[in-house]
């Protein structure tokens, strides 16, 4: 039919018409059931698919299948509007718009799919780990996954349009000459850009270490090209943009070997010499047998005489950097010195102060005398 020389009385009759209402109720039956077969779809056939990659005990298959899951679906739809379109005959199925906007529909939907598994890449890179001699870096596969992610975005960005019939090397070109302004524009972004480099190349800390630095103390939990993101004990999540973090001085304590402990112990003056030999000797002999302490460092000394006792000056290490197991070492040896101490009947001072009162008052003139002395 001849759209152009038609009256609005004849559109009507036509719309009304048999054979109109006939293709119609055709396309509009045709887009229905590819939509029941999306929900069918969702609801068995993915539903099994994903039950049985489970079972094949191979992680990337159900990551993939999770991936495309909501890309298949909309698949579905393009299909039933396709298929639609060309049960209808009274449109133009050779239209270049219409064949364009449908392949920027599916590479669209592909480049939907690539994002979501670029995003849990980051299984892949580790399995990488576990099986080849490739080693990654745990602070590397976060980064890496958006760097991924990126990648599919700008190479699906430059398809669509080439699709679309725009000249990528204009734009390209424009994109140059706009590029000192731009760069000035994202200075702060490119900075911590950089500053994520420089955290990746030299390395002082990787994924889930406990670093401190004048910013933020906690555990590393994720880094990005713009930020890292760092959960401190309080369970709150600090975002430190890089450009600040590779500026800082950073403290990483998950680097420790071995972890410190250093008190004094300060005994009674009353306490004999050969009490403190004992003691002295009988921790140091401890500590050389105990599980939980490092052997390459351990001292145990009388240090020095301090106003309200005598000091022991202990030094050593334990074997575990763990807060908790460092904390049940530290609390065993506490317990083990007190066992010696009540062994050799050795008491721990106790600050304080003692007067001394003279008790000689005969010459001190009492309260008459004083009185027959005043003028």
């Amino acid at each position: 039919m001849n759209w152009g020389f038609i009256t609005a009385n004849e559109t009507i009759q036509f719309l009304i018409s048999a054979e109109h209402l006939k293709h119609l109720g055709i396309a509009v039956g045709i887009l229905l059931v590819f939509l029941l077969f999306r929900k069918l779809f969702t609801k068995y056939i993915f539903a099994l698919l994903l039950k049985i990659s489970r079972k094949t005990k191979h992680p990337l298959l159900p990551n993939v299948l999770l991936a495309f899951e909501k890309p298949v679906q909309w698949f579905f739809i393009i299909i039933g509007v396709y298929a639609a379109i060309l049960s209808y005959p009274y449109l133009d199925h050779q239209n270049e718009l219409f064949l364009k906007l449908y392949r920027a529909f599916v590479i669209y939907l592909i480049s939907w799919g690539l994002f979501n598994l670029a995003s849990s890449s980051s299984m892949l890179f580790r399995r990488i780990n576990e099986r080849t001699s490739i080693k990654i870096d745990e602070i590397l596969i976060p980064f890496l996954s958006r760097a991924v992610q990126f990648l599919v975005v700008a190479i699906s960005t430059t398809i669509i349009l080439e699709v679309l019939g725009y000249q990528i090397s204009g734009l390209i070109a424009g994109l140059g000459v706009g590029g000192l302004a731009f760069s000035l524009a994202a200075k702060d972004a490119l900075a911590n850009l950089f500053g994520g480099v420089v955290i990746i190349t030299e390395k002082p800390f990787t994924i889930n270490d406990w670093i401190l630095t004048p910013s933020v103390e906690g555990t590393v939990e994720d880094i990005t090209f713009r930020s890292t993101k760092i959960r401190t004990f309080a369970q709150a999540v600090v975002t430190v943009p890089n450009a600040t973090l590779a500026n800082e001085s950073i403290t990483n304590w998950s680097k420790m070997g071995k972890r410190q402990i250093t008190f004094n112990l300060r005994l009674t003056y009353d306490t004999p010499r050969h009490k403190i030999e004992a003691v002295v000797a009988q921790i140091e002999d401890m500590l050389k047998h105990h599980d939980g302490i490092h052997q390459e460092t351990i001292f145990v000394s009388f240090d020095q005489y301090k106003e309200n006792g005598l000091d022991i000056f202990l030094y050593f290490f334990t074997k575990t950097t763990d807060w908790g197991a460092y904390l049940k070492t530290r609390e065993n040896v506490n317990l083990r010195i007190l066992e010696i101490l009540e062994h050799e009947n050795v008491s721990i001072a106790i600050p304080s102060r003692r007067l001394f009162v003279d008790q000689d008052t005969s010459s001190v003139p009492t309260l008459s005398e004083r009185e027959n002395q005043d003028p």
